[in-house]
């Protein structure tokens, strides 16, 4: 990484191109040092099917690069024009109801369809052929938040398509009716092309069915974008990424397993910015080695017709930019540059007014621009530490919560990334640097690993935190996780099924336990427990209980269990510590599994204040501290601290940070 990049997203072909010069100018006055164009021009590009010029986006480009402002090129497949789909909805995405989409918006196509696929590959091609060279262009992205306001296609097309998927899977009929036990409601196929795609029925679909849908669904999209890469390829040696948004529905691991970095859509407002924590965290391990962009947030309000957010006070962009490179990103993106006069995103905020005058975030992007130039010699020659704490983040989890959110009932709800995103939060909360890891991903440098909500646990997975654990890792596995099979199914022989061995636990009964006045006892504190419970028994004559569970239902039995293996440790928590209370004892499991693995990447933080750490290429240490609450707050420094940017030298003790401030010191 050679330098950081400040940028926003550009839209020339929405304004007269008279209008280029004096918007380069602008963003020159500013500092930016990239854009992003091209993921709503294909009318502009074909207007009429087959009659295709780039001729205005090389002019564009040409004008950029003589500005010294790197480009940001995306394929423009989110938005066909209306030629390609107008009179043939046989073209269009299709909803679990049966509802045809139409042109007007974006994502109404069906990428499904051969002829919109075709199309897409054709105008990606004649796009990169001809300007796939060019020297302004510093990265390309693929389409546009695949699945932002689309689900599941249902076009006939994409079910045809998930019938040859099965075949290929499972190979014969008779497998998939083994594994997905279809005899329960005179479910059996006798072919591949009888299994239906799960469009509505008098109540619900097997659970195998749904999920199995929702995962060749996510991996179609891939295999799209896959598509798009392998034109680009031809014609560019530039790094490709794709900005996803973590709850879309995308296999996100398998989205990146081509691409060359990783990038996030975000929009936190004030009051949740560990969102923002949470989406720097989760795309920084996704290509290690490889700095992840923030490739879109607002400038002061996200907007469109159906809702418009509060602005952000005085210093927040600031402290988003500042804390998303102390995590490791390379760059901040702005939607938008020019506020839109037309369409339906007209209360979302812009660094220009539609009149060209500076708008409400103006000197918000000015602040970052300072900000970024301070901290740019300190991170050019600086990396994010390596966490030693992580949560797993699980595509197939996800898509098994979705089909069936275990634990949840009216009054304790239960979804799948709120729930990771909590896990996340106590380390946070914590003063923990952390990662959230995919599944597939490796644990290298990992001392603590928590896995919650993920059904399956596979084979590889188990494989690789037996490892992890030998070697002297504790792996905390939380509420739900190992409670079913691959095919979402009810394991049979063992409530937890593998974890059941490995952790040496029986679990005696797997049951919901919230509202029935049950509690549980651990370090010394009781809090009730809610959700799905696995109440438990030790196996094994190593495995220690270290909560117990006061329940009608489940008396005497163990919510937490310990099991040493190896130099670690395995520890399963078997229901969710649940109020006050409960929020009190998580924070002491945390506290107490983090000490017992030797997590020492832990900062003395107060609530609000995030620690950045990072190392030099001399191997010292560098923090980023910032306020991201705007209460203020502390962290305290040991001896022989010294300010990054004045070289003073400081206390050791606390450093008081203002309102949205933040500071880089050398420790």
């Amino acid at each position: 990484m050679k330098q950081l990049l400040h940028g926003t997203c550009y839209y020339p072909e929405l304004w007269p191109e008279s209008d280029i010069d004096r918007d380069i100018a602008e963003m020159k006055r500013l500092g930016l040092n990239m854009v992003r164009i091209g993921e709503f021009t294909w009318s502009k590009l074909e207007p009429d099917e087959g009659k295709v010029s780039v001729d205005f986006f090389g002019r564009v480009l040409d004008k950029l690069h003589a500005a010294k402002i790197g480009v940001v090129y995306c394929t423009p497949t989110p938005t066909p024009p209306v030629w390609l789909t107008h009179g043939h909805p046989d073209r269009c995405f299709v909803d679990a109801e049966g509802r045809v989409m139409i042109h007007g918006a974006r994502q109404h196509a069906s990428y499904e369809n051969p002829d919109v696929r075709a199309a897409c590959l054709r105008i990606v091609e004649t796009l990169a052929s001809a300007v796939g060279k060019h020297p302004a262009i510093i990265a390309w992205q693929i389409d546009n938040e695949f699945k932002c306001h689309v689900g599941e296609d249902f076009n006939p097309h994409a079910i045809a398509h998930w019938h040859r998927w099965l075949e290929q899977r499972y190979g014969t009929i008779a497998k998939l009716n083994d594994a997905w036990g279809t005899e329960i409601w005179s479910e059996r196929y006798q072919r591949f092309d009888q299994v239906p795609a799960p469009r509505r029925t008098p109540f619900l679909h097997n659970a195998s069915l749904s999920t199995a849908w929702r995962m060749f669904s996510r991996e179609s999209i891939a295999e799209f974008m896959d598509a798009q890469v392998a034109i680009l390829r031809r014609h560019t040696d530039k790094p490709i990424t794709h900005n996803t948004v973590s709850f879309f529905s995308l296999n996100q691991e398998r989205m990146f397993a081509h691409l060359d970095f990783a990038s996030f859509d975000a929009y936190a407002d004030r009051d949740h910015w560990a969102s923002l924590v949470f989406d720097n965290d989760f795309c920084r391990p996704l290509k290690p080695g490889r700095a992840h962009w923030f490739m879109e947030t607002s400038v002061a309000h996200n907007g469109w017709f159906g809702n418009h957010e509060t602005a952000h006070p005085p210093g927040f962009l600031a402290v988003e930019a500042v804390a998303s490179f102390g995590l490791g990103a390379q760059a901040i993106n702005y939607w938008l540059w020019r506020q839109q006069r037309t369409g339906c995103e007209l209360p979302h905020s812009a660094i220009m007014s539609t009149w060209f005058k500076p708008s409400i975030g103006y000197t918000a992007v000015q602040a970052v621009e300072a900000a970024r130039k301070q901290l740019e010699p300190l991170m050019v020659a600086s990396q994010p530490a390596v966490a030693e704490a992580a949560v797993t983040w699980s595509d197939l989890g996800r898509a098994m919560f979705q089909t069936e959110p275990l634990g949840a009932r009216p009054g304790h709800e239960v979804d799948y990334i709120p729930t990771v995103a909590a896990w996340h939060g106590l380390l946070l909360t914590a003063g923990i640097h952390r990662d959230v890891r995919c599944e597939g991903e490796a644990l290298d440098g990992l001392k603590l690993l928590i896995t919650p909500v993920m059904p399956y646990v596979s084979p590889a997975f188990l494989a690789k935190v037996d490892k992890f654990v030998r070697a002297g890792g504790i792996w905390l596995c939380v509420p739900t996780t190992g409670t079913r099979g691959a095919e979402h199914t009810v394991p049979t022989d063992a409530g937890l099924g593998a974890v059941d061995a490995f952790a040496g636990v029986e679990t005696v009964f797997s049951s919901p336990i919230t509202g029935t006045g049950s509690t549980g006892k651990a370090f010394g504190l009781t809090a009730p427990v809610a959700g799905w419970c696995s109440a438990l028994k030790p196996a094994s004559p190593d495995t220690k209980v270290i909560g117990t569970l006061k329940s009608e239902q489940v008396p005497g039995l163990a919510f937490l269990t310990e099991r040493k293996r190896g130099k670690g440790a395995v520890v399963v928590l078997g229901a969710l510590p649940n109020g006050k209370a409960g929020a009190a004892m998580l924070a002491k499991f945390v506290a107490h599994y983090a000490a017992q693995a030797g997590v020492t990447l832990r900062f003395n933080v107060t609530p609000g204040t995030l620690v950045c750490p990072r190392v030099t290429t001399d191997g010292k240490k560098l923090w980023v501290v910032v306020n991201m609450d705007g209460k203020g707050g502390k962290v305290r420094l040991p001896a022989g601290a010294t300010d990054a940017l004045t070289g003073k030298k400081l206390p050791a003790g606390p450093l008081k940070l203002a309102r949205y401030a933040w500071r880089v010191v050398r420790v």
